[in-house]
């Protein structure tokens, strides 16, 4: 019997069993479908973008355009889960999510996303404007609809189309603050946008049996280890030029400038050594992947610091601290969460 074989048969035994154990779910199981670690990650671009938008940004407001972006995010993530439920159980990486072991019903989960996703666009439109409500509806629908349900399943370019839902958020924060769409967020949107593929590549070298398993034509799959690293390094270029845009348009400054230039260089020196690298080791594949996490949150960390700190020190300064707690106790957590080593689990 071979592995396909045996996949099939646990994926079957997993679809057959969720029904008796649905009924006993608990509310970690319901949380563990928003990918709560790439929700964080979605809210931390978010919160760079409207900190540094030129505007004086109210406490209240400003938590509640938080907590609607993590709503959107959440529900971007349970439907993803929803409607991927059949490859997940197939998948070694994602069989120990929810639904494939049965925790959740994929009804439950579907119920679950829209009422989610509802609520967060209509928060979000009521909290600041219609502008950032659109850009929210756009990201759910883009990364369940056009990403999930059409191109993960159906092209080798998925993950560099799909990245644009996850390079959204600094753009809908910026855009929750001002009510329009500028030049900065849309250099940040780049950056991400450039980001993805690397990152996501990088993962997928070391999974590679796990998207053909479940039927995925991951550029691993469909293209092989050789062209797929030269590709992460051709991207990785294209990020290094994107990434210097922010201290060149003169949005940010020597903060920035500096850290851009050194995470710069490491990423494209781990790309080089995983371009060269030969057979099975997949070291080189592994380390990219955990440096990109830390290269994306340097990067939007150093902007927050160099370019959005007078706005974001206006802010509590104007307003008692409100403002302090709701970044200074999230920014903590959005960098221990992304650096956890079950973080792949989550994408």
């Amino acid at each position: 019997m071979n592995v396909k074989s045996i996949a099939g048969q646990l994926g079957e035994r997993r679809a057959r069993t969720p029904h008796s154990l649905a009924d006993h779910w608990n509310v970690s199981d319901f949380v563990a479908l928003t990918k709560p670690r790439v929700m964080m990650l979605a809210v931390f671009t978010a919160l760079v973008g409207l900190s540094s938008a030129p505007v004086r940004l109210d406490p209240l407001t400003t938590l509640a355009a938080v907590l609607a972006i993590a709503a959107g995010a959440g529900a971007a993530g349970v439907l993803n889960m929803w409607y991927d439920a059949d490859i997940d159980a197939v998948m070694s990486r994602t069989a120990m999510r929810p639904i494939p072991l049965g925790k959740v019903s994929r009804f439950a989960a579907l119920v679950l996303g829209l009422l989610l996703g509802g609520f967060s666009v209509v928060a979000l439109a009521l909290a600041t404007n219609l502008v950032a409500a659109a850009l929210l509806t756009g990201a759910i629908l883009f990364y369940v609809v056009v990403y999930t349900a059409w191109l993960k399943r159906s092209t080798r370019q998925n993950i560099v189309i799909g990245g644009a839902a996850g390079a959204l958020p600094p753009v809908i924060g910026w855009a929750a603050a001002t009510g329009d769409i500028g030049l900065e967020p849309l250099a940040l949107f780049l950056i991400i946008f450039l980001w993805t593929p690397p990152h996501f590549w990088a993962l997928a070298l070391n999974r590679t049996e796990d998207y053909a398993r479940a039927g995925v034509p991951m550029l691993p799959v469909v293209a092989g280890r050789a062209a797929t690293t030269r590709q992460i390094l051709i991207y990785s270029g294209l990020l290094t030029l994107a990434s210097e845009l922010p201290w060149a348009l003169g949005f940010a400054g020597v903060i920035y400038g500096v850290t851009v230039a050194i995470c710069s260089a490491l990423f494209l020196i781990l790309a080089f050594l995983l371009d060269r690298s030969i057979g099975p080791d997949r070291r080189p594949a592994h380390r990219l992947f955990v440096f990109s996490i830390f290269y994306l949150f340097a990067l939007f960390a150093a902007f927050l610091v160099d370019h959005g700190g007078e706005p974001f020190r206006r802010m509590r300064a104007s307003h008692a601290g409100i403002g302090t707690s709701v970044h200074a106790e999230l920014l903590p957590e959005v960098a221990r969460s992304a650096w956890r080593t079950n973080y792949p689990r989550e994408v």
